[in-house]
C-alpha cells in the first residue's frame, strides 16, 4: 500500500500572477498568496501528516508555515519546480512567438531541465516516498506537481498538459480502494472556497 500524498501548490507570487515561468527564482508570496495559504490551512487542519516535505523555495516553505504552523518540515530538493533555464521569467506566449508549438512537457527548456530529467526526478521522489507510511504533505509547485501526478499513475509527462493547478491548491494522490495496486488521482486542484 502506498502512502496518501497531499500535493499542495504554493500560494500566489508576483510571477504566478503574471504568468511568468518561475523555476529557480526564489520570490516570495504576495499578500494575497499569504492569505491563500492561511485559507488552505483550514482545508487540511484536521489531517495528521506522518511526514511533511517542502521544496526549498521560500514560496513553498512559507505556504507550509502559514497553512500549518504546527508542522515540522523536511526540505526536499526533488520537490522544486521545473528548471526553466533560458525560459526563466518568460511568458509562454513569448516563448511560442520564438518557438511555435512549444510545450514544456514535450520540449523542456534550453539551459534547464528536459522532460527526461524531470521525469527521472519525479520517479526518484516517488520511489523514496514509497518507503513512507501514513499521510504525506508535499508543498511544491504547479508544473512539477502535474509531472508528479502523471508519474504517480504511470503516464508519460506529456499528458500533464491536460492538468492545471491554481495557487494554494490541494490535490491528493493515493490508491484505488477496490484495487490497492492501482494508483489514482483522488482529488485535483481544490482551492479554498472552490467546493
Amino acid at each position: 500500500m502506498n502512502p496518501r500524498l497531499y500535493v499542495i501548490r504554493h500560494g500566489e507570487t508576483a510571477w504566478s500572477l503574471s504568468g511568468q515561468h518561475t523555476g529557480r527564482t526564489d520570490i516570495p508570496l504576495t499578500t494575497r498568496g499569504e492569505k491563500q495559504a492561511v485559507a488552505l490551512g483550514h482545508e487540511i487542519s484536521g489531517i495528521h501528516f506522518a511526514h511533511v516535505l517542502a521544496s526549498p523555495m521560500q514560496r513553498a516553505r512559507r505556504t507550509c508555515e502559514l497553512a500549518r504552523p504546527d508542522l515540522t518540515v523536511t526540505i526536499e530538493p526533488d520537490l522544486m519546480e521545473w528548471d526553466y533555464g533560458d525560459y526563466e521569467g518568460k511568458l509562454s506566449v513569448d516563448i511560442r512567438a520564438a518557438r511555435p508549438g512549444w510545450n514544456v512537457f514535450h520540449d523542456g527548456c534550453p539551459g534547464g531541465e528536459s522532460p527526461v530529467a524531470i521525469t527521472d526526478r519525479a520517479d526518484r521522489l516517488i520511489a523514496g516516498l514509497g518507503a513512507l507510511t501514513g499521510d504525506v504533505a508535499l508543498f511544491t509547485h504547479g508544473q512539477f506537481a502535474c509531472v508528479l501526478a502523471m508519474r504517480w499513475i504511470g503516464m508519460p509527462i506529456v499528458e500533464a498538459i491536460h492538468f492545471v493547478l491554481g495557487t494554494a491548491s490541494l490535490s491528493i494522490l493515493g490508491d484505488n480502494p477496490d484495487h490497492a495496486e492501482v494508483r489514482v488521482i483522488a482529488l485535483w486542484n481544490l482551492t479554498p472556497g472552490s467546493e
